[in-house]
């Protein structure tokens, strides 16, 4: 199998990316009130306050060697105290929401750079690396959003649960995921997942004139 330089430059990517998913997390926490994670020196877009060596190295790492057809990866949460936001209900989704908007600006940002970065040489592999920021953003994005406890989509669902639906939905978060894990590996989902991953990317891709690039990383 020929080694594809790709793998070293996607880590930096997905590490970097999910600092800002957390940055953003604790600027928000931040506006709304609540300074832990700034006090924590949380609030930066260096990723080694945030590593979480499985899910923001080994496991996104694996996916990307595997050409899997999904990435899934974390950092280390931003702490967050409830207690201290202005209104802890609905800045709790706030904080949440905050986490997968930041990749999806992240995917328009790399976007904007795969169009500075033309495919051919010497620009290849910075090319590629760009495309490769958009699919795994978009990836990270809908990651986020899916509503299983401890993910950002959890919180934005619990906005609209009453208590006792919100003790099941943690009651049952194992279960979730193990059908979500199910679903991904598939034969039947994985090919749409996919499919519907690159057609986001390519969407993202084609708001700065780059085509035909997302499906290539």
């Amino acid at each position: 199998m020929r080694f594809d330089p790709l793998v070293i430059l996607a880590l930096p990517v997905v590490a970097f990316s999910l600092a800002a998913h957390e940055c953003a997390h604790g600027l928000v926490a931040g506006w709304r009130g609540d300074s832990t994670a700034r006090e924590a020196g949380r609030v930066t877009l260096d990723p080694r306050p945030h590593l979480d060596p499985f899910g923001t190295l080994l496991l996104p790492g694996l996916l990307v060697l595997l050409h899997a057809p999904f990435l899934l990866g974390w950092a280390r949460p931003a702490p967050v105290e409830a207690a201290r936001l202005r209104d802890p209900r609905r800045d709790r989704a706030r904080v949440a929401l905050a986490g997968p908007l930041a990749h999806l600006a992240l995917a328009l940002a790399f976007a904007a750079l795969a169009r500075l970065a033309p495919p051919g040489p010497p620009w290849t592999l910075a090319h590629r690396a760009a495309v490769f920021g958009v699919v795994a953003n978009c990836a990270l994005a809908a990651f986020h959003l899916i509503p299983l406890p401890p993910l950002d989509g959890s919180w934005l669902l619990m906005r609209v649960l009453r208590l006792r639906q919100i003790l099941l939905l943690h009651q049952f978060r194992l279960v979730g995921f193990l059908v979500l894990g199910a679903v991904l590996l598939s034969p039947i989902a994985a090919p749409a997942l996919r499919g519907a991953l690159a057609a986001g990317a390519a969407g993202c891709l084609a708001l700065f004139g780059v085509h035909d690039q997302a499906g290539a990383w």
